[in-house]
């Protein structure tokens, strides 16, 4: 066979012509090997894999492979940013939230605690990412940490549960009795603020830790990823409505240098795919997680209950006074924040009157299954 016979069946014939036509080399294959931080059975990792295959069919004709890499892969899950900024690995996977120590607005992008004290959920954080000047924002984080890296957000795994007690809570000094796993940061420390007496630890040591007494209550995400770590075993009192986490998302990060190095389609599949996963994302976690929550509910004895009503304004009104505090001494921060606010006072009364009306419906429904 030819070699103009091979080209030809390799790669299209129509991408070939256009390319002879040009004068122009086809663009050389890529691969992006991206290290995650968390195990590979996770249900991130499964929808980074669908997001890498979104990349790989839209870049046919100039290859761009993404390669999933286990946490811990070439560095350290702490590690994984700089690992990228430095090009040791293409691409990394995490919760942008876990920079926070490198940059405090990481959180509004990452883990926006309370809604970001405005009442953003997470379908209208995504409105005010995609429509509202959050994405410009967005990619002027990483200047702002100092780091070579273009991020791609594409995963809002919130809204998180409250989480796993030994006993009913019916108030907040029902509450306060508890020592509960917390994540770190912001969200951790607003419990703190309120008289929680707050642990922040690793996913590994949460049910050791629950098994050993160090600490009785505690949250990690959602009903599939807390059926998955076991929570139900040891606990049997489980909270859905939370506001630590409301919005959390999962993102990729390339290498700056990487990222440049790509042709203006290349970039583009990376774009389109990415907008794709933000949705597909959301879509495949409200099935999981109703599946895992009826399993955990009519098979493992998991009682389900409403969150006390006096958590709501205390959680709140102490998280606004931190993410206040941080805007009063990070003028980025602030520049976020502000531009939260101004979409809430615009998007926030007509969704929140919206969500309403969804969860009486939804309300409805699921009481005539009781």
């Amino acid at each position: 066979m030819s070699l103009l016979n091979t080209l030809t069946k390799g790669i299209g014939a129509s991408a070939l012509a256009l390319a002879m036509m040009a004068g122009t080399a086809l663009a050389d294959p890529v691969t992006i090997r991206v290290q995650s931080v968390i195990s590979a059975k996770a249900d991130e990792v499964k929808m980074l894999q669908e997001f890498a295959d979104d990349v790989a069919a839209l870049t046919a004709d100039d290859p761009v492979t993404i390669e999933i890499l286990p946490a811990g892969a070439v560095v350290g899950v702490r590690e994984t940013l700089d690992a990228v900024d430095k090009g040791l690995v293409e691409g990394g996977f995490a919760w942008t939230h876990y920079w926070s120590g490198k940059h405090p607005a990481a959180m509004l992008f990452g883990s926006p605690v309370a809604g970001a004290g405005v009442g953003i959920d997470n379908i209208a954080f995504l409105s005010w990412f995609q429509y509202g000047g959050g994405k410009e924002l967005y990619d002027r984080l990483w200047d702002e940490m100092g780091v070579n890296v273009k991020g791609f957000m594409l995963q809002p795994v919130g809204p998180e549960a409250l989480g796993w007690f030994k006993e009913p809570i019916t108030s907040m000094d029902d509450f306060r009795k508890y020592r509960f796993r917390t994540p770190p940061g912001i969200p951790g420390q607003t419990y703190k603020d309120i008289g929680v007496a707050s642990v922040a630890m690793g996913g590994g040591d949460i049910l050791p830790a629950l098994e050993k007494g160090t600490i009785d209550a505690a949250e990690w995400c959602c009903p599939k990823p807390d059926s998955v770590f076991g929570f139900q075993k040891v606990l049997k009192h489980y909270y859905l409505q939370g506001l630590h986490q409301v919005v959390v998302n999962a993102d990729l990060y390339i290498n700056g240098d990487v990222y440049d190095s790509l042709t203006d389609h290349q970039k583009k599949a990376l774009e389109v795919a990415a907008n794709a996963s933000l949705s597909k994302a959301m879509s495949y976690r409200i099935l999981e997680n109703g599946k895992a929550l009826k399993d955990l509910t009519e098979n493992h004895g998991v009682q389900l209950h409403d969150t006390p009503a006096d958590y709501f304004p205390e959680y709140m009104n102490a998280a606004r006074a931190t993410l206040e505090k941080n805007a009063e001494e990070n003028e980025f921060f602030a520049e976020v924040w502000q531009s939260q606010k101004d979409f809430a006072e615009i998007a926030v009364p007509f969704w929140a009157g919206s969500q309403a009306s969804n969860a009486a419906l939804g309300k409805a429904f699921a009481d005539s299954l009781k």
